[in-house]
């Protein structure tokens, strides 16, 4: 927001319902989408016909316990914020406990909270910032930074053995863009801003910083410098370790700033150090980023191959070529087919007429010896500048899918994908409501093996479902394409029995997906952080000695386990 407009109060922040994702009032739905059901019920066997969704949880039904906040520490800060902006209630502490990964809505939905946080804070400046962390080391409690809690990694989650009085620091009230440089193509934004009010901020000038991860609506600037978030328009703007230049980082003895200036020769990386430290090292109250001007014209094209490997030899030819597109993705058969099953049933004239020419061309495939479902993998990519820099590039990549077996579409598919990009995360809370746990995976691989980790994960989910006897429904997609490689984002969904032994299936299968990256050669993963949920396998990622450097930064800079401890690393 302008430097004039008063900021939000604590209660007028951003958040998501305590229980789910996103706004109370929206949810999926399967009626209007008439292959989805069929998929459900030939890959997970849930008969959505006959399937009861369970309730949306009721808090006032749940056993919250009470903050254990001492009155004297909730004077200071209550001096420190102001008391509109210190919130104790039971909905706050309960939705601040957890972010979004599924053992955390597991343990949400179901109470019996081993742990809340005693206290949530909205600080409005970085002198707050700093009184805040001073209270807290003065009464040795613990400081969780928080952003829009989005995170599927536990990176926000209490320790349950934590005994001392646990404080979550929200950072939405710092929520503006400071200053744009606009020669240099710099921005200066307070860390607690939301993705929509940070491209709603830079937009109204001319400016794009470019960074769209799924998450984008529920979460902040600073939650994806603490996590190294990735974007997916990452191919053209960077990850978000490229966007930002410089941090501000309030830390137990001072203020840590690193400028934002091209090149840096000052010894190890200290700026490399804080982006995904996860609140360790301190909380990240400005980063100055890269800005770009709004391309004049926009335009995301969809692609068909006939099978994965034809797929691939496209999106490594087109990393290799002369173009540079915003992103560059590339959907399995199996997650090919789940997108024509999220497909609505058309009303309108021009709905169905595009329904009748698809059908028509996926005839023709056939018979052209194409497999329609479950083998042929849909493609998009997107590309921005003046006109003819885009009819230019577009020529080029339409050659490139040609030379390796595929088709266009067109910008039809492309304009559906890039409007419902962000709605997919609704889903979750659907198929949780029917006993169905939606979840995700990714890492990175490089060209020359991605292939075989792509076969490999496959294996170990389906061996797994094959031991256990229950089915099993995965599929994935390239992205974030880089000169050496890409990200494989694997998607997975499996039926749960019941509440009593849920997290234990569920890991059953997460445990073997991601055993299987670092197995095969890859990272724990390529862009959801470290937290809690992937530290197992933290020291097969970055080696025992190096996970051993990491505790060192963390106890020489936090002697007292004050910031966020026991993430990333442990203890």
């Amino acid at each position: 927001m302008s430097a004039g407009t008063a900021r939000p109060t604590a209660r007028e922040v951003r958040r998501h319902k305590w229980w789910g994702w996103g706004q109370d009032d929206v949810a999926f739905r399967h009626d209007n989408k008439p292959a989805f059901a069929p998929l459900a019920r030939d890959k997970i066997s849930l008969d959505l016909a006959t399937s009861v969704p369970d309730p949306d949880p009721d808090l006032s039904l749940l056993e919250v316990p009470p903050s254990g906040l001492p009155e004297a520490v909730r004077e200071q800060l209550a001096s420190a914020v102001g008391e509109d902006n210190l919130l104790l209630e039971d909905e706050f502490r309960v939705l601040h406990s957890f972010g979004r990964s599924l053992p955390d809505l597991v343990r949400v939905r179901a109470g019996g909270y081993e742990r809340l946080v005693d206290a949530v804070v909205y600080p409005a400046s970085e002198d707050e910032i700093e009184a805040v962390l001073r209270i807290v080391l003065d009464h040795d409690l613990v400081l969780i930074p928080y952003g829009g809690g989005s995170c599927i990694s536990g990176s926000v989650t209490p320790d349950p053995a934590e005994r001392r009085p646990v404080i979550t620091l929200n950072m939405g009230r710092l929520d503006r863009v400071v200053d744009i440089d606009e020669t240099a193509g710099l921005a200066r934004v307070e860390a607690g801003v939301y993705g929509p009010d940070l491209e709603e901020q830079l937009q109204e000038r001319g400016w794009t910083m470019g960074h769209f991860p799924d998450s984008f609506t529920y979460s902040t600037l600073g939650g994806w410098a603490a996590t190294r978030s990735s974007g997916m328009q990452s191919d053209k703007y960077g990850d978000i370790e490229d966007i930002v230049r410089g941090l501000r980082v309030v830390h137990p003895r001072g203020v840590i700033s690193t400028k934002a200036i091209p090149g840096r020769d000052s010894g190890p990386s200290l700026h490399e150090l804080l982006l995904g430290s996860e609140g360790r090292l301190g909380i990240i109250s400005e980063c100055t980023v890269q800005v770009h001007r709004v391309a004049s014209v926009r335009q995301v094209i969809a692609y068909m191959y006939p099978d994965w490997e034809h797929g691939i030899r496209g999106m490594h030819a087109i990393a290799r070529s002369e173009v540079s597109p915003t992103f560059t993705r590339l959907s399995d058969g199996p997650e090919t087919e789940f997108s024509l099953a999220m497909v609505k049933e058309p009303t309108s004239t021009k709905g169905k007429v595009a329904a009748k020419v698809q059908d028509t061309l996926f005839a023709y495939l056939r018979s052209k010896g194409w497999q329609t479902q479950g083998e042929m993998c849909i493609s998009y990519v997107c590309f921005e500048g003046t006109k003819e820099h885009v009819e230019r590039e577009k020529s080029i990549v339409k050659k490139i899918v040609s030379r390796n077996g595929g088709i266009t579409l067109g910008s039809g598919p492309g304009a559906i994908y890039d409007q419902k990009k962000f709605d997919t995360p609704y889903l979750r809370d659907f198929l949780m409501s029917h006993q169905v746990f939606g979840d995700v995976c990714d890492t990175g691989a490089t060209w020359s093996r991605i292939n075989e980790i792509h076969s490999r994960v496959y294996d170990a989910f389906h061996a797994q479902r094959r031991e256990v006897g229950k089915p099993g429904f995965m599929f994935c997609h390239m992205s974030h394409s880089y000169h050496a490689g890409a990200c494989l984002y694997f998607t997975f969904a499996i039926p749960y029995e019941s509440e009593e032994t849920a997290l234990e299936e569920y890991y059953g299968a997460k445990r073997r997906v991601q055993q299987a990256f670092v197995d095969h050669g890859s990272t724990v993963s390529h862009h959801h952080a470290v937290g809690t949920e992937h530290q197992p396998w933290i020291e097969e990622d970055i080696t025992s000695l190096g996970a051993d450097v990491i505790r060192g930064v963390f106890a020489q800079n936090d002697p007292g386990r004050n910031l966020n401890p026991g993430k990333i690393v442990s203890p």
